[in-house]
């Protein structure tokens, strides 16, 4: 799975600080945390007919991770929702639109890793883009193809993956297996070897026998995932049965349905994991009626930012 270029985006302005700035121009300083060391947060939103789903909850996971990097200056939700009204507006965007919100901890004054070198204050950049959601080109007819990376998950005492920060360098590694491997994506284990998540999403699987039981990790070393969220409240809507616990490879390879959740994918079901074909092959009852229900949602949620 490669993502293309969409020509709508040729000219896209960003938004750096208040600013809005072509694409080509745009830019942040060395100084910046975020290219000295990684030292950013970051969170992606989607927007459907105007509307950004789920934007309070993304904003307030952005904001707590902020202050989790003891942040100094961090950016209220209002101010935040303003900035991305503003790029949105000022790029003509209205659907189909996927944003990129990046807060750095700002520009030092001189290079360094310590946050009293910052003294000016964060740097907030978004990026919106019009982009479908990424996987279902992928998908097709087979599904997406995962393979288990060599690359573990932080636990919580070495790295909290609540705190969703752009140093994805542990992500990069198990999707440049994925890719070598010629898959989609990389499953990635805790340094037991249960089931986290993907280089990028969270992986539920339907198990058991008679009725389906829907199974996802436990949030110990895989971040909050507001999609993830969003599948177990509609289970909970929809009496569906599901349980959060440790998931054994062996529990995914001989799994009824494997699917992925995250803001830019949405759900996307898989048909393979490590070369070997998940039940029939086909994309299952229980990834097809969550997915409706997801869609459903989409349609009818959200905080109006834009119109048409």
């Amino acid at each position: 799975m490669l993502q293309t270029f969409n020509e709508k985006n040729r000219d896209l302005l960003i938004n750096i600080n208040g600013d809005l700035i072509h694409r080509d121009q745009a830019g942040i300083s060395p100084f910046d945390s975020a290219v000295q060391g990684g030292d950013a947060v970051w969170e992606g939103l989607r927007v459907y007919a105007g509307r950004v789903f789920k934007l309070r909850e993304h904003l307030d996971r952005l904001r707590s991770s902020a202050q989790a990097l003891a942040f100094t200056q961090i950016p209220t939700n209002e101010q935040l929702t303003d900035e991305i009204r503003k790029t949105l507006e000022a790029n003509n965007m209205y659907d189909g639109v996927h944003i990129r919100l990046t807060l750095t901890r700002g520009v030092k004054i001189t290079s360094g890793m310590d946050p009293r070198l910052n003294q000016a204050g964060p740097t907030l950049i978004v990026l919106a883009e019009h982009k479908a959601p990424v996987y279902r080109s992928a998908v097709g007819d087979k599904g997406l193809s995962l393979v288990t990376a060599s690359t573990r998950r932080f636990p919580p005492d070495c790295l909290d993956p609540k705190i969703h920060h752009c140093n994805l360098i542990q992500s990069i590694l198990a999707k440049i297996e994925a890719n070598n491997a010629g898959a989609d994506d990389a499953i990635m284990l805790d340094k037991q070897g249960f089931l986290a998540e993907t280089n990028a999403t969270h992986v539920f699987i339907v198990s058991g026998e008679g009725e389906p039981t829907l199974l996802t990790s436990r949030l110990v070393a895989c971040p909050e995932g507001v999609t993830r969220s969003t599948v177990l409240d509609l289970c909970r809507a929809n009496s569906i049965d599901f349980a959060e616990r440790d998931i054994s490879m062996t529990e995914v390879y001989r799994a009824r349905e494997v699917f992925t959740t995250g803001t830019m994918g949405e759900l996307a079901w898989v048909g393979k994991v490590d070369g070997r074909t998940i039940a029939d092959g086909t994309r299952g009852p229980l990834t097809e009626r969550l997915s409706t229900l997801y869609q459903e949602l989409t349609a009818r949620e959200g905080e109006q930012l834009v119109t048409q």
